[in-house]
């Protein structure tokens, strides 16, 4: 049984590192994070995130579930009208693009990896006869149910889903704004070969890690909490996991605080 958490004592830890890392004291921000979590070690706020977001401590290899499913449980009310009004998100849209002018589609059986409120699945509904959803927030969830775009929505994290799937499997796979929250890449693309029809397609985006200030590592979380990659990783790990590449296109994934935030739409195919 999980112990209970000093809800007060954590608001305080947290508030407190919030505004000593809006300082810039970086060392006293990281000391107040590591407060947060040793009271809440599942880390439902994303201190680790965070602490690595400084450059310091190490870089976890995903943004821990309970902070993802806490972070889009409480905004999937605004959810869309941010994203799409607000940061100008118009990656399932570019999707569709790329599929139509590549002459990819109509598919039988897609599966959406982190579908949200579902976007990716109103923009590609009349390409696919059988759309999933998977989403770790059950708000989200919620939402994309009341759309009924989906044929079968699922409440999960996305890695575990793709390990203990059973259904048969798909002919395209989305995962749209899900790199951001992941790291190391090798369950995700691994999850996806194995739900994958030979020939199908997987199609997602990240934000990039420039080479220059990568230090040669593969990804790191990027001043806003979210995890960035470098094209060469994801090139690597999709030719290791039996991907072909069909197309890396750089795109601006977002605006954040009104700056462009440059990224890829990855098109590739199953051998």
């Amino acid at each position: 049984m999980a112990k209970k958490i000093d809800e007060d004592a954590l608001a305080e830890a947290y508030n407190r590192a919030l505004a000593l890392e809006k300082a810039g004291d970086v060392d006293a921000a990281v000391k107040a994070y590591e407060e947060v979590l040793a009271i809440d070690p599942e880390d439902h706020g994303g201190a680790a995130v965070r602490i690595a977001s400084m450059g310091r401590g190490e870089t976890p290899s995903k943004a821990p579930d309970a902070y993802v499913e806490t972070l889009f449980d409480q905004h999937a009310e605004v959810f869309e009208d941010v994203l799409v009004e607000q940061l100008g998100y118009h990656v399932p849209m570019m999707v569709r693009q790329r599929l139509q002018e590549l002459n990819l589609g109509p598919f039988k059986r897609m599966l959406d990896l982190g579908c949200g409120t579902g976007l990716t699945g109103s923009a590609l509904s009349n390409l696919c006869e059988d759309m999933t959803g998977i989403d770790i927030s059950e708000n989200m969830v919620e939402i994309a149910h009341e759309k009924e775009l989906y044929d079968t929505l699922f409440v999960a994290e996305v890695e575990d889903f793709l390990e203990d799937n059973d259904e048969d499997p798909f002919d395209l796979i989305t995962a749209t704004d899900v790199l951001p929250y992941l790291g190391a890449l090798e369950p995700l693309f691994f999850g996806v070969a194995e739900n994958l029809n030979p020939g199908g397609f997987f199609i997602f985006s990240s934000e990039e890690l420039p080479e220059a200030s990568a230090n040669g590592q593969p990804y790191m979380v990027g001043p806003h909490q979210r995890f960035l990659h470098s094209a060469a990783y994801i090139r690597e790990r999709l030719a290791a996991t039996g991907f072909e590449l069909v197309e890396m296109r750089e795109i601006n994934v977002r605006m954040q605080e009104g700056n462009p935030s440059p990224g890829h739409l990855v098109i590739a195919r199953l051998a």
